[in-house]
């Protein structure tokens, strides 16, 4: 089965255009840019610059959320890439995480991320979408027909978009059977934050087939995929402790709001739920956090892959196995030995890639 092989980071003013060259000469498929506006710069700017310095790298946020723009802004941002990519953009959105911390914001609410996923593939698809002046204005405006203009719009739509090329796909990460049965009617894509475990994958595509089927849609409409901590390093237990950082953050999607979602062992859970208590936003995806101190093994290899390349490609290998088309590979967190960082990405593009095309 073909997969796509997808690597992640953040823009680096500077640097990105080099760095999205260096990753689509290593064969990567695609690059995603984290959307954290007070930890990161503009991912759609970032994704400008890398769409100007390749050929063929597919451009994702990864991921963005649905407060801190507008449905028609977010369209806009998204389809300005496409266009300037050649049709290479994905939008990845999930419901919040460390951009609406810094905030002061915890995660949209399900029923919200839904409307706001309705609204946003209208505006993609060049549909007009009806006003909802009290849920874009708040307190903030009142409506324009307040103003009694002799004409103007009735509705909202993107008016260029056709422009831009193909409709850019929607994926949505996603964790819990909530959010996952949302992306089964909303998205065209979903990408796993359940962690690396075959048992975990396993169920999470049996919630997006009964939800699909809930919905009356045909599964195979939607791909699937899933992020991904991988750390490759000869030594195992060295490669637990570099990944840690990333790990922690990532695992605590599965225990965001106190209780563990999906299959879990006693000790993971009880593991799970002190990454939940002691999880300092101020070290988020960082090596050496509260969160990451500490980390059962099994832990570690339920939520990431660190480990010698044979024994990565046979991991990443299971879940291609199970269906999942789409793999994005993270790293091991901010602070992470550079000579390690360094040597794990090489691995990865030297042994790793190639093993599984």
């Amino acid at each position: 089965m073909t997969v796509e092989l997808w690597t992640a980071g953040a823009g680096m003013p500077g640097r990105t255009a080099s760095i999205a060259r260096r990753a689509e000469d290593e064969g990567w498929d695609g690059l995603a840019l984290v959307d954290s506006q007070n930890l990161a710069p503009d991912p759609f700017v970032h994704l400008g610059l890398a769409a100007a310095a390749t050929s063929r790298l597919g451009l994702a946020t990864g991921v963005t959320n649905p407060l801190t723009r507008h449905p028609a802004t977010m369209a806009t941002a998204i389809a300005s890439v496409q266009a300037e990519s050649g049709g290479r953009a994905v939008l990845g959105i999930g419901r919040g995480d460390s951009s609406l911390a810094h905030l002061g914001l915890a995660p949209a609410s399900p029923a919200a991320f839904e409307r706001y996923l309705a609204r946003l593939q209208g505006y993609l698809r060049g549909d007009e979408v009806d006003f909802e002046p009290e849920l874009d204005g708040g307190r903030v405006a009142a409506p324009a027909d307040s103003l009694a203009m002799a004409g103007g719009p009735k509705s909202s739509r993107v008016r260029w978009i056709a422009a831009a090329g193909p409709k850019v796909p929607v994926d949505v990460a996603a964790t819990g059977p909530r959010v996952i049965a949302i992306a089964a009617r909303r998205a065209d894509r979903i990408t796993f934050a359940v962690g690396s475990d075959l048992e975990r994958v396993r169920w999470a595509i049996e919630e997006v087939r009964a939800a699909c089927a809930a919905a009356g849609r045909d599964v195979g409409e939607v791909g699937l995929g899933a992020y991904v901590p991988v750390v490759v390093n000869p030594d195992r237990d060295a490669a637990r402790s570099l990944i840690s950082g990333g790990v922690a953050s990532f695992a605590r999607f599965s225990v965001m709001h106190g209780r563990v979602t999906g299959p879990t062992d006693d000790r993971s859970r009880a593991a799970l739920e002190t990454i939940h208590h002691s999880y300092d936003m101020d070290h988020h995806f960082t090596h050496g956090s509260p969160q990451s101190q500490d980390l059962p093994a099994a832990v570690v290899d339920s939520f990431g892959i660190a480990g010698p390349p044979a024994y990565c490609t046979e991991r990443l290998g299971e879940l291609v196995e199970l269906g999942l088309t789409k793999l994005v590979l993270l790293g091991g967190g901010i602070g992470m030995d550079r000579e390690a960082a360094r040597q794990s990405r090489c691995l990865l593009a030297a042994e790793v890639l190639p093993a599984l095309r």
